[in-house]
């Protein structure tokens, strides 16, 4: 009892939140799963609902919730562009009304609040790879702005929460993500690589597939924002958490046919408009004041992510 803790996850319900949410519950907290449902889905933590210790509200993170908690993980955001651009500004509301909103909870209740930034801050980066100094190149009148420019957005908000109110805020800039409960429809390109070849449709590679990603699987990335969290309360960030093994898209489309045994075929098609050439962490940082690295590699991730896509597309 003495060392439970009481955690709001905005997001909660959403594929990398439902992941948080089942790891602190299973270290002995108590967790708040805070959702509106636009990408995240009750199925995600239909499975938590029996634990005592988990309480799930539907909520939309643009306006206020009040709630007597610990610490605070923002997560509430589409993630990918499919999402992000179906409503660019309800995106930009929930990125800069959102952080507000769970700043100021935070501030209220002394709680301590991670935000979950992403990689996508540096924009098409001109320095490979990217670490923290790097302020990026965005476009802010492109159609990924909306997305790109509200996590800048948020960035500020929680240094500026940090220097005026003295609240303890941690930021993380999370890299390409993948795993189990990720959206099948959601347009990223590893569920989208693995349905299409679990079909047997055409796998889709924008350009020449010669742009590369780094490839982080979601356990990894779990443990890393909880020792983000955990960190001394002078320390902020932002710390950049993915894998840095770097691979094109051509490789992993190639890599997702041999898995799957898919007879698919790779077919080209444009490149989106302010896609990123490059994309790849530098974590020294992560390493030096997390203690950590990731350990699961993208093939050995690969399987437990088509396994799981295999039983959803079954159903």
């Amino acid at each position: 009892m003495k060392t439970r803790k009481r955690i709001l996850v905005t997001g909660g319900a959403g594929f990398l939140g439902s992941h948080l949410c089942e790891t602190l519950l299973d270290t002995g907290h108590e967790v708040i799963c805070l959702d509106n449902y636009f990408t995240g889905s009750k199925a995600n933590v239909v499975h938590l609902l029996p634990n005592p210790y988990f309480e799930l509200v539907r909520h939309d993170i643009i306006n206020p919730y009040f709630v007597e908690v610990d610490e605070i993980y923002n997560l509430a955001c589409p993630a990918s562009p499919i999402h992000y651009q179906f409503n660019p500004i309800k995106t930009v509301k929930t990125s800069v009304m959102g952080a507000i909103n769970t700043l100021g909870l935070a501030k209220r209740v002394r709680a301590t609040i991670l935000q979950a930034s992403t990689s996508e801050v540096y924009g098409d980066p001109e320095i490979h790879p990217q670490d923290e100094s790097y302020w990026g190149r965005v476009n802010p009148v492109g159609p990924r702005s909306c997305y790109d420019e509200g996590k800048r957005c948020a960035e500020t908000l929680f240094t500026d929460y940090r220097l005026q109110n003295d609240v303890n805020t941690k930021i993380v800039r999370i890299f390409n993500t993948y795993g189990p409960r990720m959206h099948p429809h959601d347009g990223r390109v590893v569920s989208n690589f693995i349905v299409q070849a679990l079909k047997g449709e055409d796998i889709t590679v924008y350009g020449d597939g010669g742009q590369t990603r780094s490839f982080c699987y979601v356990d990894d990335l779990v443990r890393a924002m909880i020792a983000m969290m955990d960190t001394e309360p002078e320390f902020m960030g932002p710390v950049n958490i993915g894998n840095p093994n770097e691979f094109t898209i051509l490789e992993l489309a190639e890599t997702v046919l041999r898995l799957t045994g898919s007879t698919s075929k790779i077919i080209h098609e444009p490149l989106p408009r302010d896609d990123p050439k490059q994309r790849q962490p530098d974590i020294t940082l992560a390493g030096q004041k997390l203690g950590w690295r990731p350990t699961i590699e993208l093939e050995e991730g690969l399987i437990h992510t088509i396994d799981y896509f295999r039983k959803l597309l079954a159903e």
